[in-house]
């Protein structure tokens, strides 16, 4: 087995990795009865300035305003949940425990400035990868919804009522293709990539809508269409 395939032996607080080396992680379930809307976030270039296979703590930087837009869903009681392709440890760039290590790096990060995640969900295969993460248009990989589907069985969440933020085409079709109610398209990252914003914007319709932002602080206008939850 390739060493960027090797399964760390302690995983941090409510992750694991299953037998098709898909990750799950359950920070913080949300409060209150019934299933709530849920605010989907990609990572690289929506949540932390995209480094180009980020894998090492040090490189972890929020982009300006993500944390204040997630403080103020963790205080509406919206379940924040990161829906992440990791196409870096497919690819055999690096393995889950740099993963791991950018990860616990954000979330103190985050902490730092008040806010939290629910929920973590990663795909590593990619048609190119090295096995065992070669498989060509996994489930999981967006723009396929896998990781949405997932998400809505692991966790207390109404897809027909959540929005996603991404950077990419890809992410906000992964999020139509999983019939949320809307994609948020930002042009942090990606975002602003030739072509970008139209492809995203051409994918409103059929019960789907995409909003334009210039980055995360454009989803604070939205969080009250959520309702109201239990902090």
């Amino acid at each position: 087995m390739p060493k960027t395939s090797i399964i760390p032996e302690s995983l941090p607080f409510g992750a694991e990795i299953d037998a098709d080396g898909l990750w799950s992680q359950i920070l913080n379930r949300p409060q209150g009865a019934g299933r709530k809307a849920a605010l989907f976030l990609d990572r690289d270039g929506v949540v932390v300035e995209d480094v180009h296979y980020l894998h090492q703590p040090e490189d972890v930087s929020l982009i300006p305003g993500a944390a204040g837009v997630l403080k103020e869903a963790n205080g509406r009681g919206i379940p924040v949940i990161l829906i992440t392709n990791q196409a870096g440890i497919g690819r055999g760039h690096y393995g889950w425990q740099e993963f791991i290590a950018v990860q616990e790096k954000l979330m103190d990060d985050l902490a730092a400035e008040g806010a939290f995640i629910n929920g973590v969900f990663a795909c590593p295969h990619h048609g190119d990868g090295k096995k065992p993460y070669d498989r060509e248009n996994h489930p999981w990989r967006k723009p396929n919804p896998g990781m949405f589907l997932e998400a809505a069985l692991r966790m207390p969440v109404d897809l027909s009522k959540s929005w996603a933020v991404g950077d990419k085409d890809t992410d906000i079709e992964a999020a139509k293709n999983a019939k949320l109610a809307g994609g948020i398209h930002v042009l942090t990252g990606h975002g602003s990539d030739d072509g970008q914003r139209e492809a995203t914007m051409a994918l409103s319709g059929d019960g789907f809508l995409v909003q334009p932002a210039d980055d995360m602080t454009g989803v604070s206008g939205l969080l009250p269409l959520f309702g109201e939850g239990e902090p």
